[in-house]
Formats: C-alpha cells, structure tokens, sequence
C-alpha cells in the first residue's frame, strides 16, 4: 500500500495534553547524566534543589503523538522507519513541572525515488497549558526506507531540503566526554519511549543489534547536556534551539564524546561513541543566545 500525501498531511493527530512534574524532570536529566559529578553545583540545579530547571532538551519528548506510522491507514512500512534529523527551538524556558498541550501535523513529504524511500518531516508545538505561552517548537524528520516512488502515480512530492553545511576542519574548540551506563537505556525509557528496542535483546537481536541501543533522543539529549557544560556554563535559558542528523545507533555503557566548534552567536558540533570511534550524531547546530 503506497503512502497517500494528502491523508498523511491531513493525519488527525488530535491536541495531546500531557502534565509532567518536577520528579518527571529530574528523572529525564539523571537518565542523560546530569548530577554525575556530585560538586558541580551548575550541573546539580536539573537534579536537585528548591529552583530545579527543566533540561531545554525535554521538548524533544513532550506531548509526543505516538506511534502513528503504525497505522494501516497511513500506508507506511513502519519496520523500514529510522529518525533521521531532530529540531527543537525553544521559544521560553521550560518550567520543571508544567501541564502542556501539543498539536502534529506533517509538515512536509519528500520523494528520494523508488527503492530510495521518503522523508516524513513532523512539527509539534508545545503550549503551556495554564498560560497559553507557546514554550517549543518540535521537528522531527523520518527516514522511510521502504516509501520511496510515490510521485510516479502524480502526487506531488516537497522540495528536497539543501545539504548540511560541512563540518568545520579545524580542530574541535572544545571536546565533551559523557559516560553512558549500561542501564541508561533502561532509566531513559522510564521518560516515555517505552519501545522493547531499547530494553529486550530478542527484539534488539531480530532488528540486527547485538544488544538493546540506546534511544537516539536520549543521544540528542546527551549532546545538548555537553553543550550547556561548555558553552554556556549550564545557563539553559541560553540555548535556543538544538539540531542533528542521526548517523549510528549507540550502545549503552558506551562513552559519547561531543565535539563543538564556536561560530557567530551558536555552535556546531557532532558526537561519537568513543570506543568504537564511530559519529553517532552529525551536523549538529546550536544556537545560542
């Protein structure tokens, strides 16, 4: 069944509402490392403490739709589905305990071609519920490997996004070491993915992986923690919005350096798993305030 462009851009996602804690906001912070080091006092404030912050990188997984491309109806071979590329631009500061709502829509379809696959590209806005402010604007970019060559039957396929900027070649301005452990995987789905992937090595083993990987949010999540200690001293209130292309899957216990370099008012940046010195997370930007 080939995928339909208007019913997936019509995809009646509904508002999801979804009220989190303070607990809810330390577990996520703890699963991604923070607190590690029981003196950094800059560090301990998404942990511990009377003026606990939110994580900025949180967003990425409020008010999340669900498992959509599961649906018959949709015409997606959700077993060829990867996340390629996540965005979140964080318009205030999430609060450490908040109710928000959040609307999907598809906002854009791309035809690579026949036996190529498509890029489904996902926007949410998070909304915090009590004051109507609109907190973060979430993107996320599918790779729908089995999809490819829709617009040969006369559906209209979006513009294929211009290429990642390179990455610089100088050397890094400053690197980030950041130990997973080989239950984060286990501690991270506690905050909502709760896909057996990360967690069954049946299921890890009948995807083609030796043992459960972590979640790449959980990556993403880990790279932005490095470049608040870094670049901003912890200051969450100074990282604006946060991008990467997905490149490997990690596995827990593995230790995820982040490479940044300073250009203008943000950052670039990429990380990889050190010990098999391979890029799990590419073309990385930041912006910063």
């Amino acid at each position: 069944m080939a995928i339909d462009v208007q019913r997936l851009k019509s995809w009646p996602f509904g508002e999801v509402e979804h009220t989190y804690t303070e607990r809810d906001s330390a577990l996520y912070a703890l699963a991604l490392g923070y607190g590690a080091d029981p003196l950094d006092e800059r560090a301990l404030r998404y942990v511990y403490g009377p003026e606990l912050q939110a994580a900025p990188s949180m967003a990425s997984v409020l008010g999340f739709p669900g498992q959509w491309m599961r649906d018959s109806r949709s015409g997606i071979d959700w077993m060829q589905v990867v996340h390629g590329e996540q965005r979140t631009r964080l318009h205030r500061p999430l609060p450490a305990a908040a109710s928000v709502r959040a609307r999907t829509r598809v906002k854009s379809i791309i035809d690579k071609g026949a036996g190529k696959g498509a890029l489904v590209l996902m926007s949410r806005d998070i909304v915090d519920t009590a004051s109507g402010t609109l907190l973060a604007t979430v993107e996320q970019l599918n790779f729908c490997r089995g999809d490819g060559g829709f617009s040969a039957s006369g559906q209209r396929s979006d513009e294929v996004p211009a290429p990642a900027p390179p990455m610089p070649q100088r050397e890094a301005d400053c690197v980030c070491d950041i130990e997973t452990r080989p239950e984060t995987a286990l501690l991270y789905r506690l905050c909502g993915d709760m896909n057996p992937l990360h967690a069954d090595p049946a299921v890890a083993r009948a995807a083609g992986f030796a043992r459960p990987i972590l979640h790449g949010l959980a990556t993403y999540g880990i790279a932005a923690h490095a470049l608040l200690k870094m670049v901003v001293d912890h200051d969450s209130a100074r990282l604006r919005s946060l991008e990467a292309r997905f490149s490997a899957p990690v596995y827990p216990g593995e230790t995820l350096r982040t490479e940044i370099w300073r250009e203008g008012n943000g950052a670039v940046f990429r990380t990889k798993a050190l010990e098999r010195d391979v890029i799990v997370l590419n073309h990385g930007r930041a912006d910063l305030a």
